[in-house]
């Protein structure tokens, strides 16, 4: 499941973690899925178990999973799809763009811009 770069630039955890994070993004684990054990996955990439304890860590401080005591490590249920959360990062964008005096017309100027003019690619 885990393609880990020893001899990488990256570090062994952020490896793990951006590859659980794209697991989850693309729908290949669910919410509520169950991740393998920290000593488990440690065993089986043959790395230290604080290595796989960290990037754990990391992604339960980013939100995508969550532990339950005595039971696991389990995918979050409310993540935010990329989709969403780029909306949100925009909406956000645009309001302080108001707040800091571009119109309506200066927006839709620099969207037009960006996407051309209508019915042109």
């Amino acid at each position: 499941m885990f393609l880990i770069n020893l001899q990488g630039k990256e570090s062994i955890y952020e490896q793990i973690r951006q590859q659980i994070e794209k697991f989850i993004r693309s729908g290949i684990l669910k919410p509520d899925d169950r991740l393998p054990s920290v000593r488990a996955l440690a065993d089986d990439l043959g790395i230290n178990p604080n290595t796989v304890m960290k990037a754990y860590q990391e992604l339960e401080k980013n939100g995508y999973i969550y532990t339950v005591n005595k039971k696991g490590v389990f995918v979050s249920k409310d993540l935010e799809t990329d989709k969403a959360r780029n909306r949100k990062d925009a909406l956000h964008m645009l309001k302080t763009l108001k707040e800091e005096g571009f119109q309506k017309e200066d927006l839709l100027d620099l969207l037009e811009e960006i996407y051309g003019k209508e019915g042109t690619c």
